[in-house]
């Protein structure tokens, strides 16, 4: 323990866990085994951070958000789906701000690594072994999948979801509500999401739609 950090009521720390000075780990929370944990922290109720994870100085951690527990990752196996243990970590750089019910699972060979400066909303899902840049911004409901690298300086706007093994590119803007399934490269703006139209019109864009292979046929010819 650090000189003044505040451990509050209810607080489990389990084995071998570092905590730095000036940190204040509200009610409720649970830190894991072989874990650290910068200064000048803030933990608010209900964080639970899984072993062996490595948090950087002024970092805060809003309510109920879970670091490190197990990535996604199964196999096949008689018809079954078999569970792949997941024996890597988490790094949380300096001055990294994570939203409250926020998710950042543990890799499964290596790490997950959050850069410094990178401020993550509420509701934000990143999968095992993602690497996320410096000072990148992830609003809310945003979805990153396992092993993706996300650059420095960009921004998924609410909503946006990431494929896996994807790679985006520094200083790149993704507008709300779009799905990005492959690599994008740095300094650009993309987007794919639709804007509410009034329902009637949209029902008749979506009578529309099937039709659209034989229409350009039509005016090809």
């Amino acid at each position: 323990m650090g000189k003044s950090s505040q451990i509050h009521e209810y607080v489990v720390i389990k084995d071998n866990v570092k905590i730095g000075n000036n940190c204040i780990i509200h009610p409720f929370c649970y830190i894991g085994e072989n874990t650290q944990i910068g200064d000048n922290c803030i933990l608010y109720p209900n964080v639970v951070i899984y072993k062996d994870t490595t948090i950087g100085n002024n970092v805060i951690i809003h309510a109920n958000s879970v670091i490190a527990a197990d990535g996604f990752g199964y196999y096949q196996e008689d018809g079954k789906h078999k569970k792949i243990k997941h024996i890597g970590k988490v790094i949380i750089e300096d001055d990294v701000e994570i939203g409250a019910n926020t998710t950042i699972d543990r890799a499964m060979l290596d790490e997950t690594v959050i850069k410094k400066g990178t401020k993550i909303d509420n509701l934000v899902m990143i999968g095992h072994n993602c690497k996320v840049g410096q000072n990148t911004i992830l609003v809310s409901q945003v979805g990153i999948a396992g092993s993706s690298k996300i650059g420095n300086n960009v921004i998924l706007a609410g909503q946006v979801g990431v494929a896996d093994h994807i790679t985006i590119g520094d200083n790149v803007i993704v507008t709300a509500k779009s799905g990005v399934g492959s690599d994008l490269p740095p300094n650009g703006i993309y987007g794919s999401s639709i804007n509410a139209i009034e329902w009637k019109k949209w029902k008749r864009v979506i009578t529309i739609l099937p039709k659209l292979p034989e229409i350009l046929k039509k005016l090809e010819k």
